[in-house]
Order: C-alpha cells, then structure tokens, then sequence
C-alpha cells in the first residue's frame, strides 16, 4: 500500500549523522555544512556512479584558485539561514537504491570519507598521483567496506538504515513516491575582470 512518500535525503541525513557520530574516523564532519542532494540517474542501468562528493572549495580550503592565469571561485551553495555548505553529497536514484544493504553503506562511507580531515571545504588528499582514493582502488574499497562493517557493529538503531533494505520500486511501493532535496553542482565563477 502506498504511503504520503518516502523523504530520501531526510533519511541520508539521519544515516549520515549516526554514522559520524559512531565512527571516530569521521568525527571531524559537520553534516549541518553538508548539502545532501538526491539525483536522477540519466538511465535506469545498474553500472555507474551511485553517489558522488562534490567539495565547494579548493585545495586546503582555499576559496580562489588559479587556472591559466585567470583567478576562479565557486558560486556558493546557502542553507536556509544562509551559511555555506562546504560540500555536496548527492545520491544517485534508481541506481543507488538497486545496490545491497552493504554496498550502500560501503557507498555511503566512501563518499563522507571523501571529506578532507580538516573540513575545510576540500577533499581528502593521498600521496601521489591518485589523490582521491590513493594509489590501490581495492585496498580503499575494502577499508571502506570494513569501516560500514564496523558502523554495524556499534548497534546503530536499524530504522536508521532499514529504508536500504529495499530497493527503489520496494521503497516506492511501500511509502509512495520518493522525494528530497536536489542541489546543482555550481559553476566556477571567473574572478578577474575581462
């Protein structure tokens, strides 16, 4: 039977913050300074991006970069009150939703690990060449899987995370449409007069 609808990125929100709380190796993120978005996927296919951290500021948190000579920023992104986000942090919809319980909170840690230990508006930075994942993709896929393992283990309440259990038509058929926030990723903003 179908329900008033099922608010997505209310639910992100609280899943988001237990797990900040729970996990010492996120304890530095503010989740009031992160923007949850939820996104259509461009087709309904189970390959793909799930979900994706997009920072609002530049390397360690600087507010202005430089490109080819010419100084950029970023259109802010405002809560209500008008503070800024410093983050983005947008889920993917049918194909995120279409993943298994742990591949979604691997997912989920995977993006808020993403987020730089200084919460500066960056990203997390590896040594290296690949400095969002460092230099083995697999070994970070499985420090990931291991911490939402751990998550787990601490006894979250499960209505926290039982939303995950379905996937999108479960979700839809049980609560009705899906609803939530969306937010559009800003443009860089050329600083320099022409």
């Amino acid at each position: 039977m179908e329900g008033q609808g099922f608010d997505f990125t209310s639910a992100m929100r609280r899943l988001c913050d237990d797990m900040t709380s729970r996990l010492p190796k996120l304890e530095h993120i503010d989740l009031t300074r992160v923007a949850i978005s939820l996104c259509q996927a461009r087709k309904n296919v189970s390959h793909g991006i799930y979900a994706s951290l997009t920072p609002l500021r530049f390397e360690a948190g600087a507010k202005t970069t430089e490109r080819r000579g010419l100084r950029y920023g970023v259109e802010p992104v405002c809560d209500s009150s008008g503070r800024d986000y410093l983050y983005i942090l947008s889920f993917y919809l049918p194909r995120f939703m279409n993943t298994g319980l742990e591949e979604k909170l691997s997912t989920v840690v995977h993006e808020l690990w993403h987020i730089s230990p200084a919460f500066d508006g960056d990203l997390r930075r590896h040594a290296g060449r690949c400095y969002a994942h460092g230099r083995s993709q697999r070994e970070y896929d499985a420090l990931m899987q291991r911490m939402a393992q751990n998550w787990l283990t601490l006894d979250p309440p499960s209505h926290l995370y039982e939303f995950l259990m379905a996937d999108c038509d479960e979700l839809v058929a049980e609560h009705g449409p899906i609803t939530g926030t969306h937010w559009v990723n800003p443009q860089l903003v050329p600083l320099d007069a022409a």
